[in-house]
């Protein structure tokens, strides 16, 4: 399975060429709790976000994450966090990560059943920064410390 994979990610990337855009969101809940979600494919703990679907800028792709992933609100943006582009940050495929604050309300359930098993919400001191998917430790660290980062 491994080798179709890589064998099919090489295929990708001779096609397009080019990094795949998506977001993360720091979604937080008016008490200043953060939100996660569990993934169901690797069973850790993540950001909630994703593509940027064709025709979408990054403030609908938010809302529309968001809503799937958590069924939480949008209240309003926060402040961009940073831009992730390391070639290894994802595993799946060469990605660019515009990772956004945003302040979010209503209750929190999961949507989307094929992509996430579980969604809670962590006091910051709480978070379990070493044991995310992807880089998003890393990414909350950043947020955390009040960095902006391009990486």
């Amino acid at each position: 399975m491994r080798q179709i994979w890589h064998v099919g990610k090489t295929v990708l990337g001779m096609l397009l060429r080019h990094p795949i855009t998506g977001t993360s969101i720091i979604p937080l809940l008016p008490d200043g709790r953060i939100v996660l979600v569990r993934r169901r494919d690797n069973g850790l703990w993540a950001l909630p976000g994703g593509m940027v679907d064709w025709g979408e800028d990054i403030p609908t792709t938010v809302l529309r994450e968001l809503k799937e992933e958590t069924g939480l609100e949008l209240v309003q943006l926060g402040r961009l966090v940073g831009v992730y582009s390391a070639a290894e940050r994802d595993p799946r495929v060469h990605s660019i990560c515009v990772v956004v604050e945003a302040q979010v309300q209503g209750k929190m359930q999961v949507v989307d059943t094929l992509e996430i098993i579980e969604v809670k919400d962590f006091l910051p001191s709480e978070l379990p920064l070493e044991e995310l998917s992807h880089d998003h430790g890393q990414q909350l660290k950043d947020y955390l410390n009040g960095m902006t980062t391009l990486a």
